[in-house]
């Protein structure tokens, strides 16, 4: 019925005490009351206030979370703005200084007038004695105590290669015909290309002939590379030879393996960032080549000429000037330039960047007084390998499709098999930029002597944009572009207004000529596009 008390449970149930009690409170008898009411609702309304109380403090915390996710929000667009603001400002100074920048151009110099031989006297004599000199022979003699080579007025000036690379202009008549061969963007810094690979060097703006202060007579430019071939040929057999004497000589041949090991660590560990990032590594590598340079562990002598491009005669002042050093020395910078170019490949592919923070090891080593011999660097080992992997930047062409092409411009094989495309092409990406990183480096707040000036860049660049348009190929691009590319504020602080007609002859009319556009010739094409955008220069 309803309103009666409900039934009572049955005495054969049995219940846990706690449910007795609360069983027990449920059947007390003022459970109807008014009172027992009263306290109900009270304890209801109390545990809303909680819940309340509670919910309201959870909807704070949310909106405080929101305010500040917000306030961040707001704080990254700020910087981004700010960074992008100092970006464009960095960028207009960057433009400025270059439009600023100003190189000043010597007058071309007017034709030298023909030596004229004086009148003939009214006499009947047939020829001048022999013992009488000439007008011209007196005025070769007067000129700098030696007799120069005259060419006749009449002959022809040679023509100059494409882009005005490469050629020396021997005298103001050529100069002037490779100036009307350059463009009108180019031709007013056409002197300072003519003369950056050529005899003519510029002080302070002034044009200065080099055969004023001509050095000793040395073997042909172009034998340059073949003798760095034979230097590697001759580290081939300093190798073997370092493993007979390590034979005979214990205490050698464990120093040797240690200090190998040692250096290849070193390279392997360099990183980019800020000075003194790698002083740890360099110091490293410097101290065990003072260490072998030393002779601690009595290796035998050997002639560094062996190893070198030209035969270098003792000099004053050095402190190596020895006719041989230890040969543990010139095994180690074999070591510190193989595992160098080794790193060049393997991570300069993928990433060109990091070949920068290796070129700045290569310079330091190279440049230390300690580790030259009689006067100079002995960076012509680095380079004898350099030339082997990369042979391009020495001028070496050849077709990508025939065995015999392939190895001259050193496309790689792996265990009797050329390697693919792809990996040919990381290899001579990070090869060319492990070439600037090396020869466009900044000397000019250094005491110390730079291994590698950038003159041998110019040069480089010069051997393959003078390529005939035949024999453009993909690696030259892909070479050109790694050199170019992360490089071009380095290459402009070297040659100023020169280093702009370059790139324009390097980036927009070598691949002009290029009988097949692929995606490695475009691709210069997209370096030119890119320092268009990031600094407002337009080559043409």
């Amino acid at each position: 019925m309803a309103g009666s008390s409900p039934a009572r449970p049955n005495g054969n149930q049995r219940a846990s005490p706690s449910s007795r009690s609360v069983i027990s409170d449920i059947l007390a008898g003022d459970r109807n009351s008014e009172a027992r009411h009263r306290l109900l609702i009270e304890a209801a309304r109390r545990e809303h206030e909680r819940v309340r109380e509670e919910a309201e403090r959870v909807y704070q915390e949310h909106l405080l979370r929101q305010e500040q996710e917000r306030l961040v929000e707001e704080r990254k667009k700020e910087e981004e703005r700010i960074r992008a603001e100092e970006q464009l400002a960095a960028d207009r100074r960057k433009l400025n200084a270059l439009k600023a920048k100003k190189v000043e151009i010597p007058p071309v110099l007017p034709d030298p007038e023909p030596v004229k031989a004086p009148p003939a006297a009214p006499k009947p004599v047939p020829a001048a004695t022999p013992s009488q000199p000439s007008a011209t022979q007196v005025n070769s003699n007067t000129l700098f105590g030696k007799k120069p080579e005259i060419q006749p007025a009449s002959a022809p000036a040679a023509p100059k290669p494409f882009g005005g690379f490469g050629q020396t202009p021997t005298s103001a008549q050529p100069a002037t015909a490779a100036l009307k061969q350059l463009t009108p963007a180019a031709a007013a810094s056409s002197p300072a290309i003519s003369n950056l690979l050529g005899n003519n060097t510029q002080v302070n703006g002034v044009t200065t002939s080099a055969t004023v202060a001509k050095p000793p007579a040395s073997a042909p430019a172009q034998q340059g590379p073949d003798r760095l071939a034979v230097i590697h040929k001759n580290l081939k057999e300093l190798r073997k030879s370092m493993l007979d004497q390590a034979k005979a000589n214990p205490a050698l041949k464990a120093r040797m393996g240690d200090m190998r090991r040692e250096i290849r660590k070193c390279v392997g560990q360099l990183t980019g960032g800020g000075v003194g990032v790698n002083r740890q590594q360099n110091n490293t590598i410097a101290a065990l080549l003072r260490e072998a340079l030393e002779n601690r562990v009595q290796s035998q002598l050997v002639d560094p000429n062996t190893f070198l491009v030209e035969p270098r005669a003792p000099v004053q002042g050095p402190t190596n000037n020895d006719p041989q050093i230890p040969s543990l020395f010139i095994y180690l910078l074999n070591v510190f330039a193989k595992a160098t170019i080794s790193q060049f490949i393997n991570e300069g592919g993928p990433r060109p960047e990091t070949a920068d923070p290796v070129g700045v090891c290569i310079a330091a080593v190279f440049s230390d007084p300690a580790f030259a011999w009689r006067g100079a660097s002995m960076i012509d080992i680095l380079l004898a390998k350099f030339r082997i992997v990369c042979p391009v930047l020495w001028g070496y062409r050849g077709s990508e499709k025939t065995e015999q092409g392939r190895a001259r411009i050193g496309w790689w094989k792996d265990n009797g098999r050329w390697v693919t495309e792809q990996t040919h092409f990381d290899r001579m990406t990070g090869l060319g930029a492990g070439f600037a990183a090396i020869s466009l480096r900044n000397f000019g707040s250094s005491k110390k002597q730079n291994p590698y000036p950038p003159r041998h860049y110019w040069a480089a660049m010069a051997k393959i944009v003078n390529t005939p348009s035949a024999e453009i190929s993909n690696t030259q691009c892909v070479v050109l572009k790694a050199m170019i590319q992360n490089y071009e504020e380095k290459f402009i602080h070297a040659y100023g207004t020169a280093a702009l007609a370059a790139l324009r002859t390097a980036l927009i009319e070598f691949p002009a000529r290029a009988p097949v556009k692929s995606s490695a010739v475009n691709s210069l094409q997209v370096v030119h596009d890119l320092l268009r955008k990031s600094t407002g220069v337009v080559l043409g």
